[in-house]
């Protein structure tokens, strides 16, 4: 396949499942958020040593809320931080985020911690939740596209890497294989309204 040919696929498949995300309602949508938090904790994955990265959801998109997760990682007394774009085109930071930290919408129209928030170094956390639109059976992750969370992780070593754990509607699942390239970097985790799904086994 070449690149114009997979560029209109990943097109697609983004189309694809975004319509499909986008037609949970909103009671769906709040009850996947709060099954995805719960399948989290019981999993032991919150209970990684270092900071956790979460994400605010935007919610036009329909993306899986990890609000609730990020509740039950502050009753825990965890240190949360978020990805901030700024105003660097194409790369991201992280910044620390507590119950009353100051909010700026950026240009995607998603919530992050103000500019002076205090930040934390890319290698300070243990694990890493992410948004997705779409993901597979091998840890394949489909994104908006803009290679924000590739090329954060891309510039650390695969030993120094976060543990990746997907936050999805199950409705997400691709049955198919995903297009992948070699800069994309799967996942080793998914949690889904249904269940958490590890892929360190089979790989």
């Amino acid at each position: 396949m070449n690149s114009d040919d997979d560029q209109a696929t990943r097109r697609a498949l983004r189309a694809h499942y975004r319509a499909r995300r986008r037609q949970l309602s909103f009671q769906e949508q709040s009850r996947h958020a709060q099954a995805v938090a719960r399948h989290l904790q019981t999993s032991g994955l919150l209970l990684a040593k270092g900071c956790v990265a979460g994400y605010l959801a935007n919610h036009q998109e329909g993306e899986l809320d990890c609000l609730p997760a990020i509740q039950r990682l502050w009753s825990m007394r965890r240190s949360v931080v978020l990805p901030v774009v700024g105003k660097t085109r194409g790369f991201m930071e992280l910044f620390v985020y507590r119950p009353d930290t100051r909010l700026v919408i950026n240009r995607y129209g998603i919530s992050e911690p103000e500019p002076g928030s205090p930040s934390r170094h890319r290698i300070a956390c243990a694990l890493m939740l992410l948004p997705l639109v779409a993901f597979d059976d091998s840890g394949g992750r489909l994104g908006m596209g803009g290679g924000y969370y590739d090329r954060f992780l891309g510039a650390l070593p695969p030993s120094l890497r976060p543990r990746l754990v997907g936050l999805a509607h199950e409705a997400q699942r691709s049955t198919s294989p995903l297009p992948r390239d070699s800069w994309d970097i799967p996942l080793d985790d998914v949690v889904t309204d249904t269940g958490w799904q590890n892929f360190r086994a089979s790989t």
